[in-house]
C-alpha cells in the first residue's frame, strides 16, 4: 500500500518505494514528527494527491515541459500524454475520447455545462430545471442566467435530500432546454435517481447535465447507463491534483464555449493545457478504477460503524441524508443543542479534521442551503458536522472519533446550557 501523505511534516520525505506498507509508514512519520497524530476526515472537501500520481506528474514540470499546441517534438510529447489521459477518462465513463474536454476543475465544468447549454439553445427556449441542493457553481450560474432573461425552476427535495423524478417531469415546459441535477450531494451524501431523470430528459429531447464531482472515481459512473449528455468532475476529489478537471460532452450536444482564446480542446476550451495536472488526473483515474470495488466495501463498513456509533453514544443526534442510498464515505450528523462550528473547532483541537459544511463556503455565517432544503430550521441547520472518509482512513480513526466526540458534545452542551440559564 502507498504511504499516507496526510501525516507529513515539511522536513519529512517519503521514501521512494512502490509498495511500502501504509501502516508502517504512518508509525514512522508519527515518530519522526514528534507530534500528535492528526486524523483527516474531510475527503469530500479535497483528497491528498496520491504519491503514484505525483510521480507520474513530475517529468512534465521540467523534462517534458512542451506546450502541446506546438508542432515540435517537445510539444508533441506533451500532446501525446494529454491524449493518453483523455482515453483513460473516456474508458472509465464508457465514452469516447473526443467527448472529454479538460478544464480547470468542477466549478468551471459546471459553469461550462449550464451557461454553455443555455446560450447555445436560446433560440429553442429559455427554461432550466435544477434542484435546491445543487452546488453553488450550478445554482449561482442559474442565478446569473436569470439576470440574462432565462427562467429557472428549482425543484425541492424530500427530507432525505432526494429529488423526485416526477417533480422534474411536471416542471418541464416546451421551453425547457436543460436539466441539471447532481449525481450525489457533497454535504449529505444522498445519491440522486439520475438514471430515471435521464430517461425523462431523453423522452423530451432535453439536454441533461449531472455534477459528478463527488461520485466520479468513487462509485461506478457510466454515461450511457445514467443517460447523461453532460457530466462534470474534478481531479482533486479522487486523489489527483487540484486545478484540473473535465467535462463530458456527448456527441451532438448543443453547447457553446464560454472561454475564448486559442483553439485548444477542439476549440471548446481555450487556454494552454495544464499538462502535468492532466497527466495526474489520468493516473488518478486508473488507480481509482483499480481500487474502487474494494474501497466501496471498506468505506461502507467504516461509515456504518461511525454512523451507528454516534447515534448510539450521542443523545439527540440524527443522520442527515438518505439512510442507505448514500455515498460510501459520507456521514452528516445533526447534534441538537450544539453549534456545528463549535464541534468543528473542538474536534480540530483534539486532532480530528472534519467540516461543518462545504469547503467553498465554510467561512460564511449563513446556514447550509442543503440542510434548509431538507426542512431544517436555520437554528437546526447550524447543528451539523460532516465527516467524510477516504482511502487512508483506518478503523482506529473511527474508534478515535467515537471516543472523543461524545465528550466534546457533553462539554459544549453543558457550557451552552449554563450560558442560557444565566440569560
Amino acid at each position: 500500500m502507498r504511504g499516507n501523505a496526510l501525516s507529513q511534516t515539511s522536513d519529512i520525505r517519503l521514501p521512494d518505494k512502490k509498495n511500502l506498507n501504509r501502516k508502517a509508514l504512518l508509525m514512522r512519520l508519527e515518530r519522526e514528527s514528534g507530534s500528535m497524530r492528526r486524523i483527516y476526515l474531510d475527503y469530500a472537501a479535497t483528497t491528498p494527491t496520491d504519491q503514484l500520481v505525483i510521480k507520474e506528474m513530475l517529468p512534465y514540470f521540467f523534462e517534458r515541459f512542451g506546450n502541446p499546441s506546438s508542432f515540435h517534438s517537445h510539444g508533441q510529447e506533451a500532446g501525446k500524454a494529454i491524449e493518453d489521459s483523455r482515453r483513460k477518462v473516456a474508458l472509465m465513463l464508457g465514452a469516447t475520447p473526443d467527448e472529454i474536454i479538460f478544464t480547470g476543475g468542477g466549478t468551471e465544468s459546471n459553469n461550462f455545462a449550464v451557461k454553455g447549454t443555455a446560450f447555445k439553445n436560446m433560440p429553442l427556449g429559455n427554461h432550466i430545471i435544477t434542484s435546491a441542493i445543487e452546488h453553488h457553481s450550478v445554482l449561482n450560474s442559474c442565478k446569473f442566467l436569470e439576470k440574462q432573461g432565462f427562467s429557472v425552476t428549482v425543484i425541492p427535495v424530500d427530507r432525505y435530500g432526494m429529488v423526485d423524478p416526477n417533480s422534474i417531469k411536471k416542471a418541464i415546459t416546451n421551453n425547457t432546454i436543460l436539466i441539471s441535477i447532481m449525481h450525489a450531494n457533497n454535504e449529505i451524501g444522498t445519491i440522486e435517481p439520475v438514471s430515471e431523470i435521464g430517461k425523462i430528459a431523453k423522452e423530451r429531447n432535453i439536454c441533461f447535465h449531472i455534477d459528478a464531482v463527488q461520485t466520479f472515481g468513487h462509485i461506478p459512473v457510466n454515461v450511457d447507463k445514467l443517460g447523461v449528455d453532460l457530466l462534470s468532475a474534478s481531479a482533486h476529489k479522487f486523489y489527483g491534483p487540484k486545478g484540473v478537471g473535465f467535462i463530458y460532452i456527448r456527441k451532438g450536444t448543443e453547447i457553446t464555449s464560454f472561454m475564448h482564446g486559442g483553439e485548444q480542446e477542439n476549440a471548446r476550451r481555450a487556454s494552454t493545457h495544464n499538462v502535468a495536472g492532466i497527466v495526474g488526473l489520468g493516473r488518478a483515474v486508473v488507480l481509482a478504477q483499480e481500487e474502487m470495488d474494494e474501497e466501496i466495501k471498506r468505506m461502507t463498513r467504516l461509515r456504518d460503524k461511525l454512523i451507528e456509533g454516534i447515534l448510539n453514544s450521542v443523545e439527540n443526534s440524527e443522520l442527515n441524508g438518505h439512510p442507505y442510498r448514500r455515498l460510501p464515505n459520507n456521514i452528516n450528523i445533526s447534534i441538537r443543542y450544539v453549534e456545528g462550528e463549535s464541534m468543528l473547532l473542538s474536534m480540530d483541537l483534539a486532532g480530528i479534521s472534519c467540516s461543518a459544511g462545504p469547503a467553498c463556503s465554510s467561512s460564511a455565517l449563513e446556514p447550509s442551503h442543503v440542510l434548509l432544503a431538507l426542512g431544517k430550521s436555520h437554528f437546526n441547520a447550524h447543528e451539523s458536522i460532516r465527516l467524510s472518509l477516504g482511502k487512508y482512513t483506518e478503523n482506529r480513526d473511527i474508534d478515535a472519533v467515537l471516543n472523543i466526540l461524545p465528550g466534546i458534545v457533553k462539554r459544549l452542551r453543558s457550557t451552552s446550557m449554563a450560558r442560557n440559564s444565566e440569560t
